[in-house]
């Protein structure tokens, strides 16, 4: 049975390197891999995962309009796929979150996902929240705060370093726009939920 997996964690803590390396893992022994990604996401370029470490691989993107299952379907068809990648899958839609199910269940096709599980508030990512209900295995990926505790929140702050509180859910950054820390610290900023 093909499963559905869900890598979550903050940011830093290897997640789009992890899924480089998994799908080189596939590659290397002759399968076929299908990386997917945001569509908005133009921090290193448009249609590749990149790792801050170097490593990138080409990707078809998503956005909430596209049918997943469908275009996994339609890339099925041009050459066979053994596993789909997601990066970025905190951005999914609930609606597609399923369809990457059907994909498990009736293309018989494991899909890896890899993402944010909390905003900078602190509340669920619409795609996190459906694929920690429906995922078939759940595993985080750690990264730690500045004082050394295990970081499970993430914090946006603006140009100066200073946390922003309020604002979208969705603003595309890197290490110049959110801090990962433990829940503790993250309360500092945060005295009210």
């Amino acid at each position: 049975m093909a499963k559905l997996y869900f890598y979550y964690s903050t940011m830093n803590a290897g997640k789009s390197t992890t899924l480089l390396q998994s799908s080189f893992n596939y590659r290397e022994r002759g399968m076929h891999t299908l990386l997917l990604t945001a569509a908005f996401d133009d921090r290193f370029e448009v249609g590749k995962v990149a790792s801050r470490i170097g490593l990138e691989q080409e990707a078809d993107l998503f956005d909430g309009d596209i049918n997943l299952f469908q275009h996994v379907i339609t890339r099925h068809a041009e050459k066979a796929i053994d596993c789909v990648l997601v990066d970025e899958s905190q951005f999914l839609t609930k609606d597609q979150v399923w369809q990457l199910t059907e994909v498990c269940d009736q293309l018989k096709i494991p899909v890896l996902c890899y993402g944010i599980r909390t905003d900078f508030q602190g509340e669920l990512f619409p795609g996190s929240q459906w694929l920690l209900a429906w995922a078939d295995e759940l595993h985080e990926l750690k990264t730690i705060c500045h004082c050394g505790s295990k970081a499970n929140m993430v914090v946006r702050v603006d140009e100066q370093g200073q946390a922003i509180q309020e604002g979208t859910q969705i603003e595309i950054g890197g290490n110049d726009r959110y801090v990962s820390l433990c829940r503790r610290h993250f309360k500092q900023v945060y005295s009210e939920p």
